[in-house]
């Protein structure tokens, strides 16, 4: 009689299911049925009476909670018609007892109410009131179930629109990063091609790999981030290749990081941003980097470069689209705070280790 509510509202292939299976209202009506006809049979001491009626009496049941459910509830529930539900509702139990007491009378027993203790009349009270909360009583247990269920069912659903959402999401503000970098990078290029320095073929192949890494390596929301290292310093080494001595960098990594995972392109954002509004007009560029292990449960990322005041640090991406992914990623689960002081930027970001 009971069904594991997951194998009703999730189908072989993880999609949601939609509607409950025939299967099941088959097994639940024939459990409810075996139920009654052992409950009532043992109460009274008479099993063959208590199957017969309850054969009588099923058949009414589940027509009764099907128009209920899926015809009353739509048409009059969902639409603020409750007068009509009502109205609709007490028509059909006035039918119900009319049509189960004519059956019980011609197929089962000429007792008009065996349960009681004098057998009670047609239409005397009592017995109208006994059998209709009887019937409200199946179409209040039955409904209950198929409206718990269905909420069940548009919960995971929604749940995975949700979800399809936030990875679509993701998936659009990390496309925002790879064209931005790349138009930066290609620029690099185009300088030292115009000078046609030594330096150019180096950094073609620099950026060979970092394109590898993006387009190949980077499938999923999640990266190792000894890769993302290799990838910033990937980076680091193509502007070093563009402005030679003017770029100082110092990398410090504290605990173990190989089995970390983080969200993928996340720190290349920040590190651009260092080079775009610390370099320009500025003699020497110094980035400092650090990495570290906390509990081994979270990450903590310190990034500090000089910074150039007369650049306006609205015209890129950058810290935007980051706060957003970590957002949609983390929730309120991560802390990033960023600051100016004495023309030196720094940024301080924790994550949870994936």
């Amino acid at each position: 009689m009971f069904i594991k509510l997951k194998n009703i509202i999730t189908l072989s292939n993880n999609k949601t299911q939609t509607t409950i299976p025939l299967k099941y209202h088959i097994l639940f009506w024939i459990g409810y049925f075996l139920f009654n006809v052992i409950r009532w049979g043992s109460y009274f001491g008479d099993y063959w009476y208590s199957f017969k009626s309850n054969s009588i009496e099923f058949p009414i049941h589940i027509i009764v909670v099907y128009i209920n459910v899926y015809f009353l509830i739509p048409r009059f529930i969902l639409k603020s018609k409750y007068w009509s539900y009502l109205g609709s509702l007490l028509g059909i139990l006035i039918l119900v007892y009319l049509v189960r007491t004519g059956l019980n009378y011609l197929l089962v027993t000429k007792e008009i109410w065996p349960e009681a203790e004098d057998s009670g009349k047609f239409l005397e009270l009592n017995h109208v009131i006994a059998v209709i909360l009887g019937e409200l009583y199946v179409i209040g247990f039955v409904s209950a179930i198929k409206l718990v269920i269905d909420w069940s069912i548009e919960k995971r659903k929604n749940e995975a629109l949700a979800k399809l959402q936030m990875s679509t999401e993701l998936k659009y503000l990390r496309t925002q990063i790879q064209p931005h970098f790349f138009f930066n990078t290609l620029n690099n290029l185009y300088a030292l091609t115009l000078s046609k320095s030594d330096n150019a073929p180096r950094l073609v192949i620099k950026l060979s790999e970092m394109m590898e890494y993006i387009l190949y390596e980077v499938k999923s929301s999640k990266a190792s981030l000894l890769q993302e290292i290799n990838h910033i310093n990937n980076f680091i080494d193509i502007e070093c290749l563009r402005f030679g001595d003017r770029v100082e960098s110092k990398l410090q990594i504290t605990g173990n990081i190989e089995d970390v995972l983080v969200p993928p392109l996340l720190f290349l954002s920040f590190v651009e941003n260092c080079f775009k509004h610390g370099l320009k007009d500025n003699d020497k560029m110094i980035l400092e980097l650090s990495f570290e292990v906390v509990d081994k449960n979270y990450l903590e990322v310190q990034i500090s470069n000089n910074f150039n005041p007369k650049i306006s640090e609205s015209s890129g991406i950058g810290n935007t689209n980051a706060r957003r992914r970590l957002n949609l990623l983390f929730s309120n689960d991560f802390k990033m705070e960023s600051k100016i002081e004495n023309e030196t930027y720094n940024l301080f970001l924790k994550i949870p280790i994936q």
